[in-house]
């Protein structure tokens, strides 16, 4: 331990009697939280409903014989992952600690997962996949910047049609979307929605034309003082009611308009605190070189703006993630629904903890990923 360490730990852990008292007192309370977990872990907890219902943690329902698609479209997931990587983050040093720390976490991957050999190979497949297109990214990451929402745009109906089916591929009811495959489909497409739906609020609450200004106002104060239960409980119920009788929208899409509708509005204030934050002399320097409003806005404000509510909106997009959870009181088989379904099996009934383990990891890791990608663009983008 070096002579920093050891100074910050007197300076913050053992300044004084009280402070030294109460750091001891901490340290047995963990240690002796986490010799319970680890016993219950080792010798209480049975995690054979793990690996007995991976797959239906994973992809729920969804046809084994179709099971391709699903990987396909996890590789096309990704390698578009990988590419926005390089791209964004090419000025940063690839260390060779990020690379033994992605190979090593692979690894384990591989080893604990109860796959069939092929499956494995499929995942050892993908990650020399995102390997090897985040190196070119970097490589070419000026040709490659232009094209990159192009990119995600075009994968997103490749991807419904995949799990969808339809022009030529045999066709998948939404009732066999389940698990995780379904919480990361209505995550993704309710955030890329809702993005640019947010912006617009913004920039309407913020206008000087009266009736785009109130009809924002109106339409995120509302939204803003009504629990998401509630939103996605209209979506489900009340919004076929104002559909012609002969026009029956999915449960999937209803759910999705729940979400979209939500997190829109929260999006809005969060884009509008980064539109507070950039001086008006700008726009007026802009407007003095002959810049009409649009191109104000949009070369001008909107990327300072979004620059500065970065963590904001990751928050938004983490907790939207996260609300997926509530479509399953609506009968969705998200993740959590899938969870209540397994609970529901006889040999499972009492399984809670080490169910709801899992899917808290599941949650967690991907919540974290988004969390350490808004820092590493910000610390980019500060560059």
């Amino acid at each position: 331990m070096t002579n920093d360490k050891l100074t910050w730990l007197r300076k913050n852990l053992f300044s004084t009697w009280y402070n030294t008292l109460l750091t001891v007192v901490c340290l047995v309370l963990l240690f002796w939280i986490a010799r319970g977990v680890i016993t219950w872990a080792k010798t209480q907890a049975q995690w054979a409903v793990i690996p007995v219902n991976l797959r239906l943690f994973l992809v729920g329902r969804f046809p084994q014989t179709l099971y391709w698609r699903a990987w396909t479209v996890l590789a096309i997931a990704a390698i578009l992952t990988a590419i926005t990587g390089g791209v964004f983050f090419n000025k940063q040093q690839l260390t060779k600690r990020r690379i033994a720390f992605f190979t090593f976490g692979f690894g384990i991957l591989l080893v604990i997962l109860p796959l069939d050999f092929i499956y494995r190979l499929q995942l050892l497949l993908i990650a020399v996949l995102i390997l090897a297109f985040f190196w070119l990214a970097r490589k070419f990451a000026q040709v490659l910047t232009p094209w990159l929402s192009l990119l995600w745009l075009l994968s997103f109906p490749i991807i419904l049609w995949l799990i969808g089916g339809g022009f030529g591929l045999q066709s998948v009811p939404t009732n066999l979307w389940n698990g995780l495959l379904l919480t990361l489909l209505m995550a993704a497409v309710s955030i890329v929605l809702s993005f640019p739906i947010g912006i617009l609020l913004a920039l309407g609450r913020t206008s000087d034309l009266p009736t785009a200004r109130w009809f924002s106002i109106l339409y995120i104060e509302i939204i803003r003082g009504v629990p998401l239960i509630g939103i996605l409980f209209l979506a489900q119920v009340m919004l076929p009611l104002f559909l012609p009788a002969d026009v029956r929208l999915d449960r999937v899409l209803r759910g999705i308009a729940g979400l979209v509708l939500f997190s829109a509005a929260y999006m809005a204030e969060n884009v509008r605190g980064g539109l507070q934050s950039i001086p008006r002399g700008q726009v007026e320097a802009a407007k003095a070189l002959g810049l009409n409003t649009a191109l104000v806005v949009l070369l001008i404000v909107l990327p300072q703006a979004l620059r500065a509510v970065i963590p904001a909106i990751v928050g938004q997009f983490i907790g939207l993630f996260k609300d997926t959870s509530l479509l399953s009181l609506l009968g969705l088989v998200e993740l959590t629904g899938i969870a209540r379904s397994i609970l529901a099996q006889p040999e499972f009934l009492d399984r809670y903890a080490e169910v709801y383990l899992f899917i808290g990891l599941i949650y967690w890791i991907f919540c974290y990923s988004m969390s350490v990608a808004s820092r590493s663009l910000e610390k980019e983008l500060n560059q």
